[in-house]
């Protein structure tokens, strides 16, 4: 089947000529009304089960061709249909009286033409949606351009149509109307809930099925008769589809078609312009004319008919224009000519799908066109899973998912949690009850027309969606496992290599499988003994922003391993030692804390008693917002990653080009100015915009290094969201905010110096430290330890293991005490260790070691089976894993050892040298390969890369 493109070279054409303004006159007008405004959020969801150890992981790129999303392209029979930029969705036209074929039976019905389409697609693991007509102008070369049933013939008038050269038929003859009442309900009676079909399109009326036939319709003052069939009858049609189908997503071209019949019904919307301009002055078809859109654009349809948020239950289509598919993305995010802005058309339409047979050319690495097609639809991610380290008989596990995408998945696809065993194979399953489509886009763009900020302003939507059940392990035999997810496709049944839907993290695997974290099963033999509870914990220190809490230690009958601290029933630390420091607090106000211990059996304590603090007035303190909160939204591609030099061991990167990051229930008491302080690393000069103010970002000599930047930003009474974005260019990776009280005289006293460093014990590469604790009037919240004065780690403890050195040299370390408010204490006396000898012991260094340098997509992920509990993923196609600080003695030939994850074979550069990677089985087993590297002498960096293609994910090397 060809593109429709054709048919809109010839609207192209007549645009400019008898014709004048084309597409000014397509459909009904909108009726005058309100738009409906802000949605109310939905009802917040469960908390976490606190009984449950908190498994983080880690955010990554969402996959470009996760079903029922993206580009939808035409269906051609026998045509490779996944070439070209990938996609899960093929688009289908059909001419009515390719089914309705009987000239003297209007009842009889020839489906084998639909049944074609759906098997061939099904085959390339795709899913179609489809569109049947009536007049196709120029017809699509194997679809005719008259599709008129031939039983109409002498019971239903036609009339010709002499600007498309086609014919209509009478849409209200009650013969017809009945004719197609009947075909709708034996068209869902046969397809609805069918898995090989994503999405419908009501088509039948009008031009291509577009319930348009411009220029015979409502505006007669043309002298052209109206062809459109009255609204009344246009609703029977309407209301047909509604109740033919009740599971399968129908979709109608627009919001005021049949005069708004589809609005109170559960019909999605259909651009099949989306985003382009036209006329003169250029006037846009989707966006509304608060955003110089067109009186007739797409979207202010919905505005005047107050349905602008109907994608919260029903599904958002259309077809970006032919004439713009080409270049449409040369111009991402803010448009140019003819191409309006496409991120708000996308954000503000929630469109989840399009047709672009253009997308056919598109390099499958572009950039643009990928942030795109992520923004589209759902873009879901696990941000923690919850469940016992340590579990036998019926235990529980939880997830919480996000949605950074602009629209709900809309179907009820079951999820199921599984164990993979250490060969990667899934041992045991269980179905559960959750319901995917509960979970809402974290936030959504507002309209101008909503009078609620200046545009682009983004309001908290939906939320970190908790689900738990409960599963019974009596089956499963003792032995070390990983939890996984995934979501059944229910195209899977009709064939096994239907896309996978995945989430947008690092532990994603092409199975389908999500890798949720480690677990050993029990068979009730093991340690089920908790740790005794925690004593004596009090607060030690209060600042305007920040508590200090300090606690006895707990005993355990093996070992305790760490502590959870709760702020009321939240979670807000796991600390190793007994104390911490909870920050980023409103001023004034009085906070509960329970703390609990662990081992490493995942046994926990009953929670100590409660201690209760209140934070200081605010006397012109600063309250700290972490980048990398859960509280915070992230959108596009923004993403979390380690960062070893940061305040929080994070930060998030990949902001600007479209992806943003809003910083959300910033308190701004009773409102007014506020200093905003933000901290930031960039290797080079970057720009963004701060809540719609231009903020230039120096270089801060490199992707580790912190720097700041003061902006004075308005703040509303109450909470308010901070917004860092970049519409046409890359913003710096973000640290933290923080935000000034009102008032003068926050803390400025810096901790004591530390003292008493010493080395308890060394080997041939690591320098085990210890020192002193310093003293601060709030309290110390943790140490940094330097190396030749540079940094290479935090502790909150009194000790610290450097790790990676080079045998028989010597290092000078200094450490330094910080508290909440940021003051650095001077540096303790320094220490001077020599490692042991090297011997021939290689030396070990992490993939996830905060001194590496990651680019591009690379990220730490967690892993059960790596020697650190980590590795480096999404490594390639661009993106590097750098080992800095390697080191190479006095010089020469050294055997690299890379320890690597790969569940099939893949290459690397290693120092621009090609190393080929066998599969290890899946992507929980490591495998290991050598390389033969001239390191020069003293320190060295290897890099590991792929220019065109993927590598393996990275455990660590070894380097003898």
């Amino acid at each position: 089947m060809k593109s429709r493109s054709r048919g809109r070279t010839v609207l192209a054409a007549l645009a400019t000529a008898a014709l004048g303004a084309a597409l000014t006159l397509v459909g009904p007008a909108g009726a005058s009304a309100a738009p409906a405004g802000p949605p109310s959020r939905p009802a917040a969801p469960a908390s976490p089960d606190p009984s449950l150890q908190v498994h983080a992981l880690s955010a990554a790129p969402g996959p470009v061709d996760n079903p029922l999303k993206g580009w939808a392209r035409f269906y051609s029979p026998g045509g490779d249909q996944n070439n070209g930029f990938p996609h899960s969705l093929t688009w289908g036209y059909f001419g009515l009286s390719e089914i309705m074929t009987s000239a003297s039976n209007c009842g009889s019905y020839n489906w084998s033409i639909i049944d074609s389409m759906l098997a061939e697609t099904a085959g390339y693991g795709n899913q179609a949606a489809i569109r049947i007509y009536m007049t196709y102008p120029g017809g699509t070369g194997s679809h005719p351009a008259n599709a008129i049933p031939p039983c109409f013939n002498g019971n239903v008038a036609t009339r010709a149509d002499a600007t498309w050269n086609v014919t209509h038929p009478d849409y209200d003859s009650p013969f017809l109307i009945n004719a197609l009442k009947n075909f709708i309900a034996a068209f869902g009676a046969r397809y609805d809930g069918d898995s090989r079909l994503g999405f419908i399109h009501l088509g039948l009326v009008g031009l291509w099925g577009e319930w348009h036939t411009w220029p015979y319709d409502t505006d007669t003052a043309d002298g052209l008769p109206n062809y459109m069939p009255t609204d009344a009858n246009g609703a029977q049609l309407v209301a047909a589809f509604d109740t033919a189908f009740n599971t399968t997503k129908v979709e109608i071209r627009y919001a005021d078609a049949a005069g708004g019949a589809a609005n109170s019904r559960d019909i999605g919307y259909h651009d099949d312009s989306f985003c382009f301009r036209e006329g003169s002055p250029l006037q846009g078809v989707t966006l509304p004319t608060s955003l110089g859109g067109a009186s007739y654009a797409h979207l202010q349809r919905n505005i005047a008919t107050g349905t602008e948020n109907k994608w919260i239950s029903s599904s958002i289509g259309g077809e970006l224009r032919p004439e713009i598919q080409t270049f449409a993305f040369q111009s991402w995010p803010n448009g140019s000519g003819t191409v309006d802005n496409l991120k708000a058309c996308i954000e503000l339409a929630h469109a989840s799908w399009m047709i672009n047979e253009g997308s056919a050319a598109y390099s499958p690495t572009d950039a643009n066109v990928s942030a795109a097609v992520r923004a589209m639809g759902y873009n879901l991610s696990v941000n923690n899973s919850y469940f016992k380290d340590t579990a036998s008989g019926t235990t529980n596990v939880g997830v919480q998912i996000s949605n950074t995408g602009v629209a709900p998945f809309y179907y009820p696809w079951t999820m199921t949690l599984g164990l993979k065993n250490s060969s990667g194979a899934v041992v045991q399953t269980w179905d559960t009850p959750w319901d995917l489509r509960t979970v809402q886009p974290l936030s959504i763009r507002a309209f101008p027309d909503w009078n609620v900020g200046s545009d682009p302003t983004y309001r908290s939507f939906g939320y970190p969606q908790y689900f738990q059940t409960s599963v019974s392990l009596s089956a499963v035999p003792q032995g070390s496992y990983q939890w996984v997810l995934r979501v059944k496709n229910p195209l899977e049944t009709v064939d096994a290599d239907a896309k996978k839907l995945r989430f947008a993290n690092t532990t994603q695997n092409a199975d389908g499988w999500l890798g949720l974290g480690a677990v050993t099963v029990g068979t009730g033999g093991g340690d089920t003994t908790a740790p005794s509870v925690p004593t004596g914990i009090t607060s030690t220190g209060q600042t305007s922003s920040s508590i200090s809490l300090s606690w006895s230690a707990s005993t355990d009958n093996v070992g305790v391993t760490g502590y959870e601290v709760f702020r009321g029933a939240t979670l807000v630390g796991s600390p190793t030692g007994t104390t911490f420091t909870d920050t980023g607090l409103a001023a004034s106000t009085s906070y509960s804390y329970t703390v609990k211990a662990r081992d490493a059996a995942g046994n926990r304590s009953a929670a100590s008693s409660t201690v209760t603090a209140s934070t200081s007035a605010g006397g012109g303190g600063a309250v700290t917002h972490e980048a990398e909160a859960s509280g915070n939204t992230l959108s596009g591609g923004a993403l979390t990653a380690s960062c070893g030099t940061c305040s929080g061991g994070s930060k998030v990167g990949y902001l600007g080009n479209g992806a943003s990051m809003a910083f959300n229930n910033v308190a701004g008491g009773t409102g007014g100015s506020r200093t905003v302080t933000i901290y930031y690393l960039t290797a080079e000069a970057r720009t963004a915009v701060v809540n719609g103010q231009t903020v230039d970002f120096a270089s801060t000599g490199s992707w580790t290094t912190v720097g700041s930047t003061a902006v004075t930003l308005n703040l509303a009474a109450g909470s308010n969201t901070i917004t860092i974005a970049n519409p046409s260019g890359w913003a710096p990776d973000i640290d933290r905010i923080t935000v000034s009280t009102a008032g003068g005289g926050g803390d400025t006293t810096a901790p004591s110096a530390p003292t008493g460093l010493a080395s308890p014990s060394k080997t041939a590469n690591s320098v085990t430290l210890s020192w002193s604790g310093s003293t601060d009037n709030v309290g110390v919240t943790g140490y940094q330890i330097l190396r030749g004065g540079s940094p290479v780690g935090t502790s909150t403890s009194t000790g610290f293991t450097d790790t990676g050195l080079a045998a028989s040299t010597a290092y000078t370390y200094t450490v330094k005490a910080y508290d909440a408010a940021g003051n650095y204490s001077a540096a303790s006396s320094p220490l001077t260790v020599t490692t042991n000898a090297g011997g021939t012991t290689p030396v070990s260094y992490e993939a996830e070691s905060s001194g590496n340098t990651r680019t591009g997509t690379a990220a730490v992920a967690s892993c059960a089976a790596c020697s650190g509990g980590s590795k480096v993923g999404y490594v390639g196609s661009g993106a590097t894993l750098s080992f800095n600080n390697v080191a190479g003695g006095t010089g020469g030939a050294r055997t690299v050892t890379i320890h690597y994850l790969s569940a099939v074979a893949r290459s690397a550069t290693v120092n621009g040298q090609t190393v080929n990677f066998a599969p290890t089985a899946n992507w929980d087993t490591v495998g290991t390969v050598t390389v033969t590297l001239n390191l020069a002498a003293g320190n060295n960096t290897i890099t590991v890369a792929n220019p065109s293609g993927w590598a393996p994910d990275i455990d660590r090397i070894t380097v003898g």
